[in-house]
């Protein structure tokens, strides 16, 4: 599966490639004005809170997927014809705009790609960017779904005990249960292993080389042709966990309702510390 398209590669592309500008983090709700201050020419804004997810529930977490129905209405106000590429970034390595990417392979788009770097790779490069907002014809790309593999709950808490390996892609400490920002409680799913997804970038937030993460999820205990979920707070960066998994010839399966659905449910136990318990 190619994941990634460097910068060059982008900047030297021809023909049509629907550009879509991701910008979202939690605790941050301000992607859109700064979308309009400066962005890639002709990139569509794409908000992760209304248009990349359901809204959020106890029962299914933060940020359920959306519909494939939903999607696919948003894929078209995007202006996402079928047939088309499609490359999606933001300005945090990819974190945010790997949801945008899952999203749309899993409804069965198969030519979606990450920008490597994101913003930050593309202005060191000398791209150029533009201010205000893009409007783009309708698009009539028709999403068909499938296309990547999904957790339900029951199947992830199955996944450790049943030979399969499920990474939790938060950051450490919360992995270890000493905060919790935003969930019922804290800690991690029994089993899980901690594999925080800000280790896949460098310290420029460009994907680290194939062989790299590879090796480093071989270390987790992943192989290649074995089951592999992965979780995090909502499914959001879970995604990117995904993309650099994918990147290293490694199929992983989305826990969408992750930590968030899991803590919100009293009966499910909660580990702590630094082993998966």
């Amino acid at each position: 599966m190619t994941v990634l398209v460097p910068v060059a590669e982008l900047l030297a592309a021809g023909g049509r490639v629907v550009l879509l500008d991701v910008r979202w983090a939690l605790g941050d709700d301000q992607g859109r004005e700064k979308y309009l201050g400066a962005h890639l020419p002709g990139a569509v804004f794409v908000d992760l809170e209304t248009e990349l997810a359901d809204p959020p529930s106890a029962a299914d977490g933060r940020h359920p997927l959306p519909s494939l129905q939903r999607l696919q209405s948003a894929a078209r106000r995007w202006g996402i014809r079928d047939g088309d590429a499609v490359v999606a970034y933001d300005a945090t390595g990819g974190l945010a705009a790997a949801r945008a990417w899952w999203l749309l392979r899993w409804g069965g788009l198969r030519d979606v790609r990450l920008l490597d770097g994101g913003l930050d790779a593309w202005r060191r490069s000398g791209g150029p960017v533009e201010a205000g907002d893009v409007a783009p014809e309708p698009g009539d790309v028709t999403l068909t779904g499938g296309g990547m593999p999904v957790l339900t709950i029951d199947e992830a808490a199955a996944l450790p005990a049943s030979g399969g390996v499920l990474l939790d892609a938060r950051a450490g400490e919360r992995y270890r249960g000493e905060v919790e920002p935003v969930d019922p409680r804290a800690g991690h799913v029994p089993g899980a292993v901690s594999a925080p997804t800000t280790v896949n970038l460098t310290v420029d937030g460009t994907f680290r080389p194939p062989d790299e993460l590879a090796e480093r999820f071989r270390d987790l205990g992943v192989r290649p042709g074995e089951p592999a979920g992965v979780y995090c707070g909502s499914g959001v960066t879970a995604a990117h966990e995904i993309a650099a998994l994918a990147a290293a010839g490694i199929e992983a399966a989305l826990w969408p309702g992750s930590w968030s659905q899991w803590s919100s449910d009293p009966d499910r136990p909660a580990a702590t510390g630094p082993a998966p318990g």
